[in-house]
C-alpha cells in the first residue's frame, strides 16, 4: 500500500461551515494558492461536485487534472485522480470531526507523480500541500462567507435599483 501524508488543524467553525467551505469548488481560486481555476464536470442527485475539473499552478509544478470525488457523509470526502498530465495517481480525502466550538479537519493525500521522484522528497512536497491547504482552507472559513461582489449584488439589466 503506498504511504501517505497527514495532517490536522483546528477550525474556529462547525463541521457544516467547513464543510460548505471545501464543497464550493467555484471559490477554490479565491483562496488556494495553486488553483486557478475550477470547473465542475459532473454532479451527483444531491448536487454535490462529483467530477472536477483544476488548473493547478505551483510555480514549477503547472497541471491540468480531473478528480472524482466522494461523499463518504457529511463530514468527510475523499477524491481520486481521474486525469492529469503531471501525477500517475492522487488520492485524498478530508474528514471533519466536532472539537468544541470548532472542526478538526484531517487532510490525508498520497501522490504519485510521472516523473522520478525520490520517496523523501515525494513525502516532503505531500506535507506542504497538505499543510498549505489546511491553513488556506482555515483563513478561508475563519473570515466568514464571502462578500458580495458588485456583479453579484447589481440589479438585473432594466431593473431600476
Amino acid at each position: 500500500m503506498a504511504e501517505h501524508t497527514s495532517s490536522s488543524i483546528i477550525i474556529e467553525a462547525p463541521v457544516a461551515d467547513v464543510m460548505g467551505v471545501i464543497a464550493d469548488f467555484a471559490r477554490y481560486p479565491d483562496w488556494t494558492g495553486e488553483v486557478k481555476e475550477a470547473d465542475i464536470l459532473a454532479t451527483d442527485d444531491q448536487g454535490r461536485a462529483e467530477q472536477v475539473r483544476l488548473v493547478m499552478d505551483a510555480g514549477a509544478i503547472k497541471d491540468d487534472q480531473t478528480l472524482a470525488y466522494t461523499w463518504l457523509s457529511p463530514e468527510e470526502v475523499s477524491w481520486t485522480l481521474v486525469k492529469s498530465q503531471m501525477l500517475r495517481s492522487l488520492d485524498g480525502s478530508y474528514r471533519l470531526r466536532a472539537a468544541g466550538a470548532g472542526t478538526e479537519v484531517t487532510y490525508r493525500l498520497t501522490v504519485d507523480v510521472k516523473i522520478p521522484m525520490l520517496g523523501m522528497i515525494k513525502r516532503k512536497a505531500e506535507k506542504v500541500i497538505t499543510d498549505r491547504a489546511l491553513a488556506g482552507l482555515k483563513k478561508r472559513v475563519e473570515a466568514g462567507p464571502p462578500a458580495q461582489t458588485a456583479t453579484d449584488s447589481a440589479p438585473p439589466a432594466g431593473d431600476p435599483a
